[in-house]
């Protein structure tokens, strides 16, 4: 019984995350590029220019759009992808066709503005839906079907559509307004991917020295950060050595670099960056007490 409630929250907060992220994709539309005449990406591209022209309803067009695109998904990938894509395609619909009113009190002029704060709502929901592993249907759906059987890269797929998208805009409406779509698409897909990734970024440090053990039981001690060894081979001296791999917290990086040059200023040092970490000690909780073979583990 327990484990099908913990079942049945997580799916009750995964549809909560793709109506959050709907909702802010929504309002990225409403308020920021439909009042100023942009262009978007994939589906919503096409059915944004309809709507200009003949003030067909976006979200009514981008249903209608997704049906054989859902057929085409629960054909090729099954069921449950299926139905994930028709969830974020009827959420993200509603959302805009329900936030609509906001484009009728035109709250910034400014075109570039416009923009760049849709861009940064449109993608911020896209990656808060992305990240619930729902999608919104459309090119992206088109995109992954073409990648599984031509083995052609899903960015460049989604771009060749959208590059059709501005050319068909710049044809009908002028020039600025595909530049401007340009700029919007760019950061719809930065802030995606950073959604995506996480934005609560680590480092990861390598460490090479002679003197590695002192080092990584310096960092437990002083930072509390469990360190791994590895075991290495100078490929030139032929010597074994424990290579210590550890991530921490940016605000951590400095007291490693204190701690190793303390130790050993000679020592071979790698930090770099990475993201969605997760285990013990990041998205798992450490114990309270916890021995120093846990730490190393």
């Amino acid at each position: 019984m327990r484990h099908m409630s913990e079942l049945a929250n997580t799916h009750i907060w995964r549809y909560l995350k793709i109506l959050i992220g709907s909702l802010i994709a929504g309002l990225g539309y409403s308020t920021f590029i439909i009042p100023a005449k942009l262009l978007a990406s994939g589906l919503s591209g096409i059915a944004v220019i309809v709507y200009y022209i003949i003030d067909l309803p976006i979200g009514l067009q981008l249903i209608v759009y997704n049906i054989p695109i859902v057929y085409l998904a629960y054909r090729v990938f099954g069921k449950l992808y299926a139905i994930d894509t028709i969830i974020g395609t009827v959420m993200l619909s509603v959302a805009i066709d329900a936030t609509s009113f906001i484009g009728n009190y035109h709250l910034v002029e400014d075109p570039i503005l416009n923009s760049v704060f849709g861009g940064v709502l449109v993608g911020i929901g896209c990656g808060i839906v992305f990240r619930a592993n729902s999608n919104g249907g459309g090119f992206d759906v088109l995109g992954a079907v073409i990648k599984k059987y031509y083995s052609l890269d899903l960015g460049t797929v989604v771009f060749g559509f959208n590059l059709i998208i501005i050319l068909v805009g710049i044809v009908l409406f002028n020039v600025s307004i595909g530049l401007y779509t340009l700029i919007n698409m760019y950061i719809v897909g930065e802030i995606t991917n950073k959604v995506v990734a996480g934005f609560n970024r680590k480092k990861l440090v390598i460490i090479i020295s002679p003197f590695s053990e002192i080092i990584g039981w310096t960092i437990i001690q002083h930072i509390g950060r469990g360190v791994t060894f590895l075991n290495g081979e100078g490929a030139y001296s032929h010597k074994n050595q424990k290579v210590i791999f550890a991530v921490v917290n940016l605000t951590q990086v400095s007291k490693v670099k204190l701690i190793v040059n303390a130790i050993d200023p000679t020592a071979f040092m790698i930090i770099t960056d990475t993201s969605e970490v997760a285990g013990r000690g990041f998205t798992i909780k450490m114990p309270e007490k916890h021995s120093s073979k846990d730490l190393t583990e």
